[in-house]
């Protein structure tokens, strides 16, 4: 793949190209005649080309130096804006990825977490999947154990605990989720017997939930967060763990990476969802 040093000469190259010599490109470019001279014999080193034929009145094109113009001149304007620098003005973009229910409080305290005026992007990844970090698929993680290798750095976070929620008269049958998580695995072998609802994401158990349609299996952070709900029994001691905030090391000193650790974890400590 082409880097921006490279686009670089081969934009001189243009330059004394269409010129017809390094004075008049110089003061296109706002390059030394000496430096663009040594950048085209380097580009013709690279390359190994003879680009250009050097005399008293100026460079004049070989006929490969001709074939390269030909070409470049078709492909400089895509160039030229793949490799344009983002606008000065762009708020830096932070990806981060959350189990259904951290997302739900996160995303509930969105206006904390951007700052104000917002100084930061944030796209979302609502997902029990885990994105990789160290493909950079995501900048921000939350993960329900501490993870190992790959150079991250982590933070520990709450406790999470969950518990069997439901209205005051709702049906005694379980919200069944179809998903690979913990808690879900949990029903099924436990509440095989009683499902009544199936849903294919956590989040609809709790709209389910709520509509009274039977019990579903949630963290107390959500549970409780509902005046609606209440729990219908204790909390299950085995399905409670330490949530992690995980982030590479690489990135984790970055300003807007930094600004939005410390406000989700805020928001995470202080409201979950009020």
């Amino acid at each position: 793949m082409m880097n921006s040093e490279n686009w670089d000469d081969l934009r001189l190259f243009l330059a004394v190209a269409r010129h017809r010599g390094l004075s008049p490109a110089a003061r296109e470019t706002g390059n030394s005649p000496a430096t663009l001279g040594r950048r085209m014999m380097a580009l013709e080193q690279r390359l190994a080309r003879d680009l250009f034929h050097r005399h008293d009145r100026g460079y004049t094109l070989t006929a490969q130096g001709q074939t390269l113009l030909s070409d470049l001149t078709d492909l400089e304007p895509r160039l030229a804006r793949i490799l344009a620098p983002a606008k000065q003005d762009a708020l830096p973009l932070v990806k981060v990825s959350a189990g259904s229910w951290t997302s739900l409080a996160l995303l509930n305290n969105i206006n904390n977490i951007l700052g104000s005026p917002p100084d930061i992007r944030l796209r979302f990844f609502a997902s029990e999947e885990k994105l990789s970090l160290t493909r950079r698929e995501i900048v921000i993680g939350f993960r329900n154990e501490r993870p190992t290798g790959g150079n991250l750095a982590s933070r520990r976070l709450s406790k999470i605990s969950f518990a069997p929620y439901g209205t005051e008269n709702a049906s005694p049958l379980w919200i069944n989720v179809l998903a690979e998580t913990p808690s879900a695995r949990w029903l099924a072998r436990h509440g095989a017997d009683r499902f009544g609802c199936e849903v294919n994401t956590p989040r609809n158990s709790l709209d389910l939930a709520i509509q009274g349609h039977g019990i579903a299996l949630l963290p107390t952070f959500i549970g409780d967060a509902f005046p609606v709900l209440e729990r219908k029994d204790n909390i299950i001691e085995e399905l409670s763990h330490d949530q992690w905030l995980v982030t590479h090391n690489d990135d984790r000193h970055l300003p807007g990476v930094r600004a939005a650790i410390e406000r989700m974890c805020q928001a995470l400590k202080t409201s979950r969802m009020d």
